[in-house]
């Protein structure tokens, strides 16, 4: 099936989303609907990446919770920063978490994790030393931010991307 059909569910995304477009269930549309389905999913095959292993599904649901809760942490600070605070009292600063992480997909989901948290943009993973430079926009305790990450945010997406680990 992989080899004639590469990614069944988008073939059947991509058909019913042509059936629902034209708004009609002619032959024609069936027929060409598919042909143009599976082709794209036949064609865009080499545009995927690798499949993602997930070990540890039960862990996102602790993932998400933390991450949620850090959010509206977050945007009730910025939004006391912004209103309330001197701009000159301001300490925002960049700064390096040593990462454990590998895996692309743990990557991607930090990435996605840390720029969704108002304050903090994820600005790069530096390749020699595998470190995140993250942009804090008013930075007290460099420690917290770099334990907060490595235990709420790393260590879970180790163990649900990498390995068994708990």
């Amino acid at each position: 099936m992989n080899r004639w059909l590469p990614s069944p569910l988008l073939a059947l995304a991509l058909f019913l989303l042509w059936l629902m477009l034209n708004q009609s269930v002619e032959p024609a549309h069936l027929l060409l609907g598919a042909v143009l389905a599976v082709t794209a999913a036949f064609l865009t095959a080499p545009l995927r990446p690798i499949k993602a292993t997930i070990h540890k599904p039960k862990l996102i649901i602790r993932l998400l919770s933390w991450a949620f809760i850090e959010i509206v942490h977050s945007c009730f600070n910025v939004s006391r920063i912004i209103l309330f605070r001197k701009i000159n009292k301001l300490d925002s600063q960049f700064i390096k978490v040593p990462l454990d992480l590998k895996d692309p997909y743990g990557l991607a989901a930090l990435s996605c994790l840390i720029n969704c948290t108002p304050g903090t943009v994820w600005v790069e993973v530096l390749q020699d030393k595998h470190e995140l430079l993250l942009h804090i926009f008013d930075l007290h305790d460099e420690e917290w931010w770099i334990n907060t990450i490595k235990q709420r945010y790393e260590s879970p997406l180790i163990a649900i991307f990498e390995s068994e680990k708990p």
